[in-house]
């Protein structure tokens, strides 16, 4: 039986906690945790889900042979690993998994050859870049080298796959936490791609939606997820 309403469940809580520590369970003891553990209701989500599973989708269709990611979600990318081999960028020096290869450099210059990569895939990254958070070196245009060096990276007809913050009010820096960026300057980020397809996240109604329906307020920002084809 679930328990969705709180006071029934906290009633229940305490009723088996005291038959369980009279009585415990064979080859146990039983102690109250210093909070009660109370996740009921619907299963929670958020934008991260958002963003792991819009590009979880695009990998599965195309299924490509080589992937660099630069900078996703951690165990987003040790997921892939079951899958794929995978070269990893960071500007910090990290422990290396299976079917990973890491390259410790700054994103903004990739040491990498050029046109070698069916993927580039960053999420949650491009809006950090040069704003010191990762021990990196100030550059305010160093979102734009990046991306121009993602470009380079993947070979002609190849795809990159990215997430970054978007708003309808004016673009913000929040130092040194992230940029914020509005629909026209993450074209613009991608200028010379060509669009497959892309979605955003609105944080407040926690549902997918399109770039004209983001939140408009200040400090306020919601999640643009794209894939764009070299080429």
């Amino acid at each position: 039986m679930f328990f969705n309403n709180s006071n029934i469940f906290e009633d229940s809580y305490h009723k088996q906690l005291e038959e369980w520590t009279l009585n415990p369970p064979s080859g146990f003891e039983v102690y109250p945790s210093l909070n009660i553990q109370k996740d009921i209701g619907e299963h929670p989500s958020d934008f991260t889900d958002f963003e792991c599973a819009f590009a979880a989708n695009v990998i599965a269709e195309l299924r490509p042979r080589t992937i660099l990611d630069i900078g996703s979600y951690r165990k987003f990318v040790i997921g892939l690993l079951a899958s794929y081999e995978i070269v990893s960028i960071d500007t910090r020096h990290r422990e290396v998994l299976f079917n990973e290869q890491l390259i410790t450099c700054d994103a903004k210059k990739l040491d990498v050859q050029s046109d070698i990569f069916d993927i580039v895939l960053s999420l949650c990254s491009i809006e950090h870049f040069g704003l010191g958070r990762y021990g990196d070196e100030y550059d305010m245009t160093a979102d734009v080298k990046a991306v121009k060096e993602m470009w380079r990276v993947i070979k002609p007809g190849g795809y990159l796959i990215f997430s970054v913050p978007i708003t309808k009010y004016k673009p913000t820096i929040l130092f040194n936490a992230h940029r914020i960026y509005d629909y026209a300057m993450i074209k613009n980020l991608c200028k010379g791609m060509t669009l497959i397809s892309e979605s955003c996240f609105n944080r407040g109604t926690n549902k997918s939606c399109d770039a004209d329906e983001v939140c408009d307020a200040k400090y306020a920002w919601d999640i643009y997820c794209g894939c764009w084809r070299k080429g």
